[in-house]
Protein backbone atom coordinates (compact mmCIF):
# COMPACT_ATOMS: atom_id res chain seq x y z
CA UNK A 1 0.00 0.00 0.00
CA UNK A 2 2.94 2.54 0.68
CA UNK A 3 4.05 1.86 -2.06
CA UNK A 4 1.40 2.10 -4.21
CA UNK A 5 1.02 6.03 -2.56
CA UNK A 6 4.34 6.62 -3.28
CA UNK A 7 3.91 6.16 -6.52
CA UNK A 8 1.19 8.19 -7.49
CA UNK A 9 2.50 11.22 -5.32
CA UNK A 10 5.83 10.72 -7.54
CA UNK A 11 3.24 10.54 -10.70
CA UNK A 12 0.93 13.91 -9.30
CA UNK A 13 4.11 15.26 -8.69
CA UNK A 14 5.84 14.81 -11.89
CA UNK A 15 2.45 15.55 -14.25
CA UNK A 16 2.19 18.76 -12.46
CA UNK A 17 6.14 19.76 -13.09
CA UNK A 18 5.20 18.75 -16.86
CA UNK A 19 2.08 21.22 -16.73
CA UNK A 20 3.55 23.98 -15.14
CA UNK A 21 6.92 23.61 -17.99
CA UNK A 22 4.46 23.58 -20.65
CA UNK A 23 2.22 26.15 -19.57
CA UNK A 24 4.81 29.18 -18.74
CA UNK A 25 4.79 32.03 -20.79
CA UNK A 26 8.03 31.85 -23.30
CA UNK A 27 9.93 35.39 -23.68
CA UNK A 28 10.79 35.49 -27.27
CA UNK A 29 13.12 37.72 -28.34
CA UNK A 30 12.46 41.32 -30.36
CA UNK A 31 12.23 40.67 -34.15
CA UNK A 32 14.69 42.78 -35.36
CA UNK A 33 13.69 44.12 -39.03
CA UNK A 34 9.99 44.89 -38.23
CA UNK A 35 10.06 48.10 -39.64
CA UNK A 36 10.18 46.17 -42.96
CA UNK A 37 7.27 44.02 -41.99
CA UNK A 38 5.20 46.61 -41.72
CA UNK A 39 6.64 48.11 -44.58
CA UNK A 40 5.58 44.90 -47.03
CA UNK A 41 2.28 45.19 -45.30
CA UNK A 42 2.07 49.24 -46.34
CA UNK A 43 2.71 47.63 -50.12
CA UNK A 44 0.29 44.93 -49.82
CA UNK A 45 -2.28 47.17 -49.28
CA UNK A 46 -1.55 49.45 -52.09
CA UNK A 47 -2.37 46.95 -54.29
CA UNK A 48 0.18 48.11 -56.39
CA UNK A 49 3.40 46.77 -58.29
CA UNK A 50 6.22 48.65 -58.87
CA UNK A 51 7.37 47.97 -62.49
CA UNK A 52 10.80 48.69 -61.70
CA UNK A 53 11.63 46.62 -58.79
CA UNK A 54 9.04 43.73 -58.96
CA UNK A 55 10.54 40.56 -59.56
CA UNK A 56 9.16 37.97 -62.52
CA UNK A 57 6.86 35.90 -59.98
CA UNK A 58 5.25 38.91 -58.55
CA UNK A 59 4.60 40.54 -62.44
CA UNK A 60 2.84 37.30 -63.27
CA UNK A 61 1.04 36.99 -59.64
CA UNK A 62 -0.35 40.21 -59.31
CA UNK A 63 -1.02 41.17 -62.89
CA UNK A 64 -3.86 40.42 -65.32
CA UNK A 65 -2.76 38.74 -68.44
CA UNK A 66 1.03 37.95 -67.38
CA UNK A 67 2.19 34.79 -67.38
CA UNK A 68 5.42 33.57 -66.54
CA UNK A 69 7.15 33.83 -70.24
CA UNK A 70 5.74 37.95 -70.85
CA UNK A 71 6.63 38.41 -66.95
CA UNK A 72 10.11 37.12 -67.45
CA UNK A 73 10.28 39.18 -70.81
CA UNK A 74 8.79 42.73 -68.84
CA UNK A 75 12.24 42.21 -66.21
CA UNK A 76 14.54 41.25 -69.41
CA UNK A 77 13.27 44.72 -70.72
CA UNK A 78 14.41 46.59 -67.70
CA UNK A 79 17.34 44.30 -67.49
CA UNK A 80 18.93 45.12 -70.91
CA UNK A 81 16.98 49.16 -70.92
CA UNK A 82 16.73 50.59 -67.75
CA UNK A 83 14.23 51.57 -65.28
CA UNK A 84 10.77 51.98 -67.28
CA UNK A 85 10.56 56.06 -67.63
CA UNK A 86 6.50 55.25 -67.96
CA UNK A 87 3.68 53.10 -67.87
CA UNK A 88 3.15 53.28 -71.91
CA UNK A 89 7.13 52.07 -71.68
CA UNK A 90 6.02 49.07 -71.11
CA UNK A 91 4.35 48.69 -74.85
CA UNK A 92 7.70 48.16 -76.21
CA UNK A 93 8.11 44.55 -74.14
CA UNK A 94 7.26 41.68 -76.50
CA UNK A 95 3.64 40.31 -75.49
CA UNK A 96 2.25 43.38 -73.88
CA UNK A 97 -0.36 45.02 -75.86
CA UNK A 98 -2.62 47.86 -75.43
CA UNK A 99 -5.38 45.89 -73.61
CA UNK A 100 -2.65 44.45 -71.07
CA UNK A 101 -1.53 47.28 -70.28
CA UNK A 102 -4.98 48.94 -70.10
CA UNK A 103 -5.97 46.04 -67.51
CA UNK A 104 -3.31 46.95 -65.40
CA UNK A 105 -2.91 50.47 -65.52
CA UNK A 106 -4.04 50.77 -61.67
CA UNK A 107 -2.16 48.21 -60.85
CA UNK A 108 1.60 49.61 -61.44
CA UNK A 109 2.78 52.16 -59.82
CA UNK A 110 6.67 53.36 -60.46
CA UNK A 111 9.13 54.48 -57.69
Amino acid sequence: MRTSSFHSLIFALLASISLVATAAPVNTPEVKGAPLVQDVAAKAQSGKVDLNSADASTLQRELIGVGEAKAKAIVAYRESNGAFASVEELLEVKGIGKTILDRNRDRIEMN
